[in-house]
């Protein structure tokens, strides 16, 4: 459940987030634009910010103002082509499905041809 939880911080923060800049954004900000597929704590979102930046995604400080904190988040290269990276997996993981239907076709068909010659 924790990796679900930090791929949507993470897409959240790769569609904020612009390029090399740095952008400030609130935990509330976060919770909010995950807030349709799960709910996050404060505190949950503080553990995934540092997770991220343990794997290389982001670079990350926390500051403070009289409206709250906020975190100054960079994407390293790692987050910065990861909303390719997924988009990749997803249609590589999409055309092996095929592939393995159109194999078995396939091989069904090859089956019934070979059952009709030798009966």
């Amino acid at each position: 459940m924790q990796e679900r939880k930090e791929r949507l911080v993470l897409r959240c923060l790769c569609e904020v987030c612009d390029g090399k800049k740095t952008h400030l954004i609130s935990p509330h900000d976060i919770a909010k634009s995950v807030s349709r597929k799960i709910v996050l704590s404060v505190s949950e979102i503080d553990e995934i910010m540092t997770s991220l930046s343990l794997q290389n995604y982001i670079d990350f400080v926390v500051s403070d103002s009289k409206n709250g904190y906020f975190y100054c988040v960079k994407l390293k290269k790692k987050g910065q082509t990861y909303l390719a990276d997924s988009k990749r997996q997803k249609k590589t993981l999409g055309l092996l499905v095929l592939r393995s239907i159109f194999l078995a076709s396939v091989s069904f068909v090859f089956g019934l041809i070979l059952r009709a010659i030798f009966k």
